[in-house]
């Protein structure tokens, strides 16, 4: 299991990977509600939902969550911690309420729970969360070019890049209070990385382009009801639209919009 999210479009992804080793596309799923801005998190008390490169254990999964289930998405990564970023408790959560997490319906969190579950029960030690401000598109990053966050998204840029090519997360390095991307310690100094320190000898894998055969296509799915953040956004774009109105467009899409219906089948955690 891999999994994306992404706070402009408020869209949470899931991947799961097949026996050639790739990552396939298995759903998006809107974000309830997130807080902050676009930005990465930097101190205790400021609300901002992280961004960064992550991974979830086991020990880190929350049955019991007052937000019905959770996982903790691993903040302060040792990134964070090397260039004094503060906070704890940094969630993947139901409900609809955030004050730096990144909050999902409960219906929705029950599935994404499961399918965690059921990576570990698999054998799996842990699944890694690539937490971006936005899609790392050339466009995109073009319009957030004048943001003090450039040079940081650069870096996340790096591995976006790189698993849209691989379909292969890559491996994560902090040396040099910088993240390494698609970059491993050499086996030799492997267990004495300073991230404050400069990079040891480094290898990076290389990994061939993804190019998915015909046997190998997945279903995909995307639930489209965006969260409340992505839902101002589209209907501030909605007022402006040649082609919305008030029986159709994009109006008539927030409009008819109803929150997902929970699943059955699900008998663990508490409300």
């Amino acid at each position: 299991m891999f999994v994306r999210i992404f706070k402009e479009e408020s869209e949470l992804e899931v991947w799961k990977q097949r026996d050639d080793g790739r990552f396939y596309h298995f759903k998006t799923y809107p974000i309830c509600n997130w807080s902050g801005t676009l930005g990465p998190k930097l101190k205790q008390g400021d609300r901002q939902a992280p961004e960064g490169f992550y991974t979830v254990s086991k020990d880190q999964m929350n049955p019991n969550s007052q937000f019905y289930l959770a996982f903790n998405v691993g903040f302060p990564n040792a990134y964070d911690r090397v260039n004094g970023r503060t906070g704890s408790a940094l969630m993947v959560h139901g409900k609809c309420k955030s004050a730096g997490c990144y909050a999902m319906t409960d219906a929705l969190i029950e599935e994404i729970y499961a399918l965690a579950r059921e990576s570990f029960d698999a054998g799996h030690p842990s699944f890694d969360v690539h937490a971006y401000p936005f899609r790392m598109t050339e466009a995109n990053m073009a319009r957030h070019r004048s943001s003090k966050w450039y040079d940081f998204w650069q870096i996340m840029k790096a591995g976006y890049d790189t698993f849209e090519t691989t379909h292969v997360p890559p491996p994560i390095t902090v040396c040099a209070r910088q993240y390494q991307v698609n970059a491993k310690p050499v086996r030799t100094v492997a267990n004495s990385v300073d991230p404050a320190s400069n990079c040891p000898p480094l290898e990076r894998p290389i990994v061939e382009p993804f190019i998915p055969r015909g046997d190998q296509q997945v279903a995909q799915s995307k639930l489209v009801a965006p969260g409340p953040k992505r839902r101002t956004a589209i209907a501030s774009e909605a007022t402006t639209s040649p082609q919305s109105s008030s029986s159709g467009g994009m109006y008539g899409l927030l409009k008819g919009m109803m929150a997902p219906s929970r699943p059955q089948g699900f008998a663990f955690g508490s409300q």
